[in-house]
């Protein structure tokens, strides 16, 4: 099936330019976007092709985000938790373990379709989730995905493992790695921070990775306890850590926030082939501290289960990094989209340029190649998301799902949202 968006001005997402053009759009994993002159007459397309008449709106590649938490979707305005925490450690053991530890099978679906239904209506179509559900971990991944793929959502999934609910929590999480990747699907190995992963755990981990070609997935000194840990327990600092255990050595792993890393972690993490990922709102909202991430070249960005609105993200990155760093517009843009270039590494993952919003944009002042970079950081909103086209298929036209009932997506999350709510209460 090809799809045709007639009378549209295309951004290209890398060099910005903007064309008014035609395109043709073709479906599938790898499909190609094509500006063309003038869409083909109904007789001479093919059954299934369809024409958008975009009536002069931007159209551009979607996003993704590098980091997310999907497991949180049900959290927004649960009850406050036992104790009011005063450090990060406790805004873990009072609120995200707690949640994480009641999550069942229907807790994780209602998150994940709650978490890709809001997603696609704001213009992400991939998203790399680190899943957490220790006390329902085997299927997880499989439940995730499926949810995702029902809505259009692109995934490369992990589960956090971590030995701080015992062994047999930790094996069952490497078990659900294993399986899920032995069955063919992409993902990454999970890992939720070094002051919960003892060493048998991390080779562990390590190996399994290299087993699957793939890469870890973890939390790595998001808070100054993390360090504090790592110096304590093993005498090094984090990234020595990872670097003596093999955790730095591929390209596809991706370690969480490094807020607190040191100059001699930055250039041992900056000389390894990883992935830095940021999530500026996360770090002010749990009082973790601020960096500047000047030194790194493999940056992304992520939301870290905060929201599912990839532009927002890049607004708060604009806002922070400005004050930590030396960022300039084109850098936080660069940022923005390094998830694509990062996805690249999985053939065929769904990530190509076929996955487009068309943005109902309606901007007082002109968008042009050259101030693109103004519009987007203080123009663009998700609210502009019209319609979506994930793998040259469309998933969300004039604001609305194409795929799913959203009402009734909705409708379970908050069901399962009032379980979670009174598991938490006992």
């Amino acid at each position: 099936m090809t799809l045709y968006l007639q009378n549209s001005q295309y951004i290209d997402s890398q060099t910005l330019k903007v064309t008014s053009t035609h395109l043709s759009v073709e479906e599938g994993a790898t499909g190609k976007v094509t500006p063309i002159d003038t869409i083909p007459p109904a007789g001479e397309r093919k059954d299934g092709d369809r024409v958008i008449d975009c009536k002069g709106r931007f159209v551009t590649r979607s996003f993704g985000c590098g980091h997310h938490h999907i497991y949180s979707a049900l959290c927004r305005g649960m009850p406050a938790p036992p104790q009011i925490p005063t450090n990060f450690p406790e805004v873990l053991q009072y609120i995200w373990w707690r949640v994480d530890e009641r999550l069942d099978k229907d807790m994780v679906e209602a998150s994940a379709l709650g978490a890709a239904l809001q997603m696609a209506r704001r213009g992400v179509t991939f998203c790399i989730d680190h899943h957490a559900s220790p006390m329902h971990v085997t299927g997880s991944l499989e439940t995730v995905a499926s949810a995702f793929e029902r809505c259009g959502i692109g995934h490369l999934m992990c589960h956090e493992s971590s030995d701080r609910n015992g062994p047999e929590a930790a094996e069952k999480s490497l078990d659900e790695h294993d399986s899920y990747l032995g069955s063919g699907r992409p993902g990454l190995i999970g890992l939720h921070a070094s002051f919960t992963v003892g060493d048998d755990l991390f080779t562990k981990s390590v190996e399994l990775a290299r087993k699957y070609d793939t890469g870890l997935h973890i939390h790595v000194a998001e808070d100054i306890a993390d360090e504090i840990h790592c110096e304590k327990t093993y005498n090094k600092r984090l990234a020595q850590r990872l670097r003596d255990l093999g955790g730095l050595e591929s390209p596809k792993t991706i370690l969480g926030h490094c807020v607190h890393c040191d100059e001699e972690e930055r250039k041992i993490i900056a000389d390894s082939p990883v992935w830095v990922v940021s999530n500026v709102e996360s770090n002010q909202n749990n009082n973790v501290g601020l960096t500047d991430y000047d030194w790194l070249g493999n940056i992304m960005l992520g939301t870290d289960g905060m929201h599912n609105d990839m532009i927002r993200s890049a607004k708060a990155h604009h806002l922070v990094c400005s004050t930590t760093g030396g960022i300039g517009y084109d850098e936080v843009y660069r940022r923005f989209r390094n998830v694509h270039n990062y996805l690249a590494q999985f053939e065929g993952i769904g990530d190509d340029l076929n996955n487009l919003v068309i943005l109902d944009y309606d901007t007082p002042t002109e968008l042009t190649d050259e101030n693109f970079y103004g519009h987007f950081l203080f123009g663009l909103e998700a609210l502009h998301v019209n319609t979506v086209i994930a793998q040259g298929r469309v998933i969300i036209e004039d604001r609305k799902s194409t795929l799913v009932d959203e009402e009734e997506i909705l409708s379970f999350a908050r069901e399962q949202g009032l379980r979670l709510w009174d598991a938490l209460g006992r």
